[in-house]
């Protein structure tokens, strides 16, 4: 486990690395500072009205792949910037920079514009899952060119039960073996596109943003604007709303029926519903690059564990 000093240290060099890059390419960086820091240090360029996202807390394999956790950076950016093109309200990258990851210090990271955002606004939690229908119909349009199906599946969970395996201080050993073992009954249809529309004929799989975009928006003053695109992939939109809840789901079919889209398939929500706690489950791999997630997850640790059970443990 990384100790309070380690991580202080991780984000002075987060920081640091940020602050280089962005001069660099040009920009003015007069008083640099730290907006967020769990899973990426999030450093605005002051003055400049940019955002640098530097990941720090990466899934195992990841810090020695740097070519795929690019190749996901240059989709995130992508796909981010389409939407911002089409006016949709997005988070955009930064117009001041190329639309590319930059390498520095051994970081990997991207530049957004920053949005002055409202602090301890409350979420309207229906209206947000509203929005992800109108997010969906957007992204039907995006022709996918670069995006993986089930970015968020089909490597990181395997990879890191494997790695709890390794770790029996973070996961009880036969927790991790329940977990591999749901793991073997869902990853046939997540981890293969012709495997996922054969099981469910007439859904269909398209760009999707990958990580709760109804949680994953900034409040401005001016509105709410969709952000956080690091795992948006190919998939059914089931995805993106796994665990939200019957209030969530029914305004979410109600807003995409308006749109001419298709209501959400009970069938297809079981299993990424199960995909979804299964990769909480497995972020505790993580827990030695962020001990607080070691208390963070006991809920949804607690959760899997009930749902389970209530299934007979099957």
């Amino acid at each position: 486990m990384l100790t309070s000093d380690d991580l202080t240290d991780r984000t002075a060099r987060a920081l640091a690395a940020a602050t280089a890059a962005a001069r660099e390419l040009g920009l003015r960086v007069d008083e640099p500072r730290v907006l967020y820091d769990v899973f990426s240090v999030i450093v605005h360029v002051a003055p400049s009205p940019v955002v640098v996202r530097v990941p720090t807390v990466l899934p195992p394999s990841l810090p020695s792949d740097q070519d795929r956790q690019a190749a996901q950076q240059r989709a995130e950016l992508a796909v981010a910037g389409w939407l911002a093109d089409r006016g949709l309200p997005v988070v955009p990258p930064s117009p001041l920079v190329p639309r590319e990851p930059v390498a520095r210090e051994g970081f990997s990271m991207t530049f957004w514009q920053y949005v002055d955002a409202v602090a301890d606004a409350e979420p309207d939690w229906a209206q947000r899952c509203a929005s992800t229908a109108r997010l969906h119909a957007a992204l039907r349009e995006y022709d996918g060119d670069g995006l993986r199906f089930f970015t968020q599946f089909e490597t990181y969970i395997p990879e890191a039960l494997a790695e709890l395996e390794r770790h029996p201080g973070l996961l009880d050993g036969a927790d991790v073996r329940r977990a591999q073992q749901d793991w073997e009954r869902i990853a046939p249809v997540v981890t293969s596109r012709a495997a996922f529309e054969s099981a469910f004929p007439g859904v269909d799989v398209q760009p999707i943003h990958g990580d709760a975009p109804f949680h994953n928006m900034i409040v401005t003053a001016g509105g709410e604007y969709w952000s956080d695109f690091e795992l948006v992939t190919l998939g059914a939109v089931e995805s993106d709303l796994a665990l939200v809840g019957p209030e969530g789901r029914t305004a979410y079919d109600a807003a995409a029926v308006g749109l001419g889209l298709r209501t959400l398939d009970s069938r297809v929500l079981e299993v990424t519903e199960w995909a979804a706690l299964l990769a909480s489950v497995a972020c505790l791999a993580m827990a030695p690059q962020l001990p607080m997630l070691v208390d963070a997850l006991g809920p949804t640790v607690e959760s899997w564990r009930s749902r389970r059970a209530e299934r007979g443990g099957g």
